[in-house]
């Protein structure tokens, strides 16, 4: 849970050596670079990770359901035939899925219709027109003046052909007709059968493709590692025979880059972090918190002055996912599907990071789900172990409510207390402790001591760290120098300019009541379900068992979905924004080292 160190390098040696040079700082991997002159538009940010061919290729590939076992002789290994083959392949999958798609409509709308082919000019010039027309509106045929003819009907339509030279007038009948094409149903099928074994052709070879996997990705991160290169270049400055590279590097990184700098005969030089630069943000965090690393990254990248609020989010987020769901029955559902992929997602490191995300995630809501003892929207036997356990009810307002709001104000004094350590401004600190006791006084007074059964001592304690509070802001939340009284009225103005974020603040605190409302409305559905699936049952007897049972899948299937969504982007909101709002002060951008991509054999 740290933002890594960095220092500013810059290397010095022989324009004659620059690509020797470059390519050994390549292969060390640890410095970020810093452009000193613009660079090409060909060589634009993101270059070598643009969508290529060979990209397009390997990600087709790496796809393959099945994969065959790994190449690794390049002798065998042909780049331009194997991303041909591989895009030609993606190309016909494409295509022959979305013909499949359409073959089937076709089957599905004609099928009423029968097997038939169109008589062509047998009929003497006329024409066979057809109509499906609801049961509603048959009475209409009575009054038809063309010859006309049922062939098939169901529960809701009849379908019929009407003879004509040209086609009936739109007022002729209470529907238009329908297009059936001149393709026969039984022709239909054959094609259809025929799109499916070359489906299952394309499939095996998809497959048999997939053993070239390891070492398409070996040849795309070479190009991609000359690409990198070739725009490095572009961002070095020469003058009168002096090649100059610049860049951030790890502190602890330094001694490396010494050696190589010593080896190479080259000038190095090492400084510290200036007030006034910009470097970007490294974040290190434990293996098993990465997850809360890749959240943290995927919103807001935080400066490099700022803090890393990773693991914070990682618990939290899980936290407040498992008080959306509230049910433990949900959560050992949701752990089916992390189970069957638990090997396919340790084979890459996102995939390793997102499932101990998923591991806390769903441990939490068991945990909370076992507490408020709902298990698919029911209740444990009374008296048993797991009815022991039950310590909280979603429906007493009297409790969830001041529970989510404690949350939410635990979450804010925390994302003040760390944004005051990490303030090098006396008043930026002072402003931040300030809030805290805001955030106390405010809890102390409306939560624990509001109504009339509230701690008067409660509420003593939350008008004086109000007061303490809103005065520190106003008294010592400015940095302006004090050396007359229109600079302190100056001051006491910058301070009070810091109050008109009260409202935010209590609007922010009581955001966490989603919290409250979310889970109660999830546990909610959940006996409505339960009770409606009842319903059925008692009152059809034998149907009425897989009515119910249809009733409850399908309820718990939309009240799970609905509560995995909003456990989703009600968890990560509060996260993101009340949490972020209040913590972070900067936002920064990610350091990307100029290193290999290479695979080594």
């Amino acid at each position: 849970m740290t933002i890594v160190a960095l220092c500013k390098v810059t290397v010095c040696g022989a324009s004659a050596d620059k690509a020797a040079l470059l390519a050994g700082l390549q292969s060390l991997g640890c410095m970020h670079p810093i452009p000193l002159r613009p660079a090409p538009a060909e060589f634009e940010e993101g270059t070598a990770d643009r969508d290529t061919p060979a990209r397009q290729a390997w990600r087709h590939l790496i796809e393959a359901p099945r994969q065959r076992k790994r190449v690794r002789d390049r002798d065998r290994f042909d780049l331009d035939r194997v991303v041909r083959a591989a895009l030609e392949n993606k190309r016909k999958f494409r295509e022959l899925e979305d013909r499949r798609a359409f073959l089937a409509y076709r089957i599905e709308q004609l099928s009423p219709w029968g097997n038939f082919v169109l008589p062509g000019e047998t009929l003497g010039g006329y024409l066979l027109w057809f109509y499906r027309i609801p049961h509603s509106k048959t009475k209409s045929l009575q009054d038809l003046a063309l010859p006309w003819q049922t062939l098939h009907e169901d529960r809701q339509f009849v379908y019929i052909a009407v003879i004509a030279a040209k086609e009936p007038a739109p007022d002729a009948l209470p529907v238009p007709r329908t297009h059936t094409g001149s393709v026969p149903l039984d022709e239909l099928k054959r094609q259809l059968q025929e799109t499916e074994i070359e489906l299952e052709d394309l499939a095996a070879e998809h497959e048999s493709l997939s053993r070239w996997v390891y070492l398409l990705a070996k040849s795309l991160a070479r190009v991609e590692d000359a690409v990198a290169l070739r725009q490095a270049e572009q961002q070095t400055l020469d003058s009168q025979g002096i090649l100059v590279v610049q860049g951030w590097v790890p502190q602890r990184k330094s001694a490396e880059l010494e050696q190589f700098a010593q080896q190479h005969g080259l000038a190095l030089a090492i400084e510290p972090v200036g007030p006034e630069d910009t470097p970007p943000t490294l974040m290190e965090n434990p293996p098993l918190l990465r997850g809360g690393q890749d959240l943290v990254s995927f919103y807001q990248m935080p400066g490099y002055r700022d803090w890393d609020p990773s693991n914070v989010v990682f618990f939290s987020f899980g936290l407040f996912f498992a008080m959306i769901v509230a049910d433990a029955g949900y959560a050992l559902l949701l752990a089916i599907p992390l189970l069957y992929n638990w090997r396919r997602m340790g084979k890459s490191a996102n995939g390793q990071h997102l499932r101990v995300l998923a591991v806390w995630i769903l441990g939490a809501s068991l945990l909370y789900g076992i507490l408020v003892g709902s298990y698919f929207g029911f209740s444990p036997p009374a008296g048993s172990f797991v009815a022991q356990l039950n310590r909280l009810d979603v429906s007493q307002f009297d409790i969830m409510m001041p529970l989510s709001i404690f949350i939410g104000c635990s979450h804010l004094v925390f994302a003040n207390a760390a944004a005051a350590l990490q303030a090098n401004k006396f008043s930026s600190k002072v402003i931040h402790l300030a809030w805290i006791a805001v955030i106390l006084g405010g809890f102390f007074l409306f939560v624990l001591g509001g109504g009339d059964d509230g701690s008067a001592a409660a509420k003593t304690a939350g008008i004086a760290l109000l007061i303490l509070g809103l005065a520190s802001m106003v008294l010592l939340g400015s940095d302006r120098k004090l050396d007359s009284i229109p600079s302190a009225c100056l001051r006491l103005v910058d301070g009070a300019r810091s109050l008109t974020g009260i409202t935010t603040m209590f609007g922010d605190a009581l955001s966490y009541l989603r919290l409250f409302a979310l889970g109660l409305s999830s546990a909610s559905l959940a006996i409505t379900f339960n009770n409606l699936a009842g319903l059925v049952a008692d009152a059809v007897p034998g149907l009425g068992i897989l009515l119910a049972s249809g009733i409850f899948i399908l309820g718990h299937g939309i009240n799970l979905l609905l509560a995995i969504i909003s456990g989703f982007v009600h968890g990560l909101r509060l996260n993101f924004i009340e949490f972020f709002r209040w913590s972070l002060e900067e936002e920064g951008y990610s350091f990307r080292p100029f290193a290999k991509k290479e695979i080594e054999s």
